[in-house]
């Protein structure tokens, strides 16, 4: 999950720039806006099958990489 999440997020939102890991802080330091953070919501529910409800999508669980997947194993 954590490899198909961080793929994701190189390739498709930051078009190959930036590479990220588990700490990066995606959403503070810009690197991700709100419609790069709705992209990823339907990246994960389509094909990593998780449902995200709205409530959910915050910045606590969507800071970096590593609150992502805990969010998800959580679920």
């Amino acid at each position: 999950m954590r490899e198909n999440i961080t793929k994701f997020i190189e390739s498709q939102l930051l078009g190959g720039k930036h590479v990220v890991n588990g700490d990066t802080d995606l959403l503070i330091s810009g690197l991700i806006d709100s419609m790069g953070v709705m992209r990823l919501v339907g990246f994960i529910e389509e094909k990593l099958q998780h449902t995200v409800p709205a409530e959910d999508v915050t910045l606590e669980h969507f800071a970096t990489v590593d609150t992502i997947c805990s969010y998800l194993e959580s679920r």
